[in-house]
């Protein structure tokens, strides 16, 4: 079975002239590039495993020195590369959170039992993340994530258990 890889960081651009490049982090844990290690560059042909070699965490981004790349040419093939693990490296949530990776596909099912489809997308809104649902009809629902909202998540069996707010489901 194929690894499935999920996306840490995304690298901007070249920084200086001794290959290091800036990485925005997408993930809630920066000081994750601190465990240096095996790290794979992902964007259009490319697919390559990479060791950190040095890594400079700034305020939004961090400066990561890939061992092997040491010319700002070099560096330049990456930019815009995803920067992934394999998703058994991701690192554990508190209980009660989940990544996106995980919401993404569970099926909805209200507490008296209708189904309301599948979660298509995490919408990241500021406050609280948003689900977007849909179900074979193409028709969508905006879950907000909230424990008033979102009763239970059982990543087992692939649901996500939910009491609409009044109004909520209606066109």
């Amino acid at each position: 079975m194929m690894a499935e890889y999920i996306t840490v960081g995304k690298v901007t651009a070249p920084f200086g002239i001794r290959g290091e490049v800036k990485v925005v982090p997408l993930t809630d844990f920066p000081e994750r590039f601190s465990n240096k290690g095996r790290y794979y560059l992902s964007k259009q042909n490319l697919f390559k495993a990479v060791e950190i070699q040095d890594v400079k965490i700034r305020s939004r981004d961090i400066i990561i020195k890939f061992a092997g790349v040491d010319t700002r040419e070099t560096a330049q093939e990456y930019r815009n590369a995803l920067l992934q693990v394999p998703r058994e490296e991701v690192l554990p949530l508190p209980k009660g959170h989940y990544y996106h990776y995980q919401i993404v596909g569970l099926l909805v099912e209200t507490e008296g039992g209708t189904v309301l489809g599948r979660v298509t997308e995490v919408l990241e809104t500021g406050s609280n993340d948003v689900y977007l649902v849909k179900d074979d009809q193409g028709r969508e629902f905006l879950l907000p994530a909230l424990k008033e909202v979102i009763r239970d998540i059982d990543l087992e069996k692939g649901l996500m258990l939910v009491r609409p707010l009044p109004g909520m489901l209606e066109d």
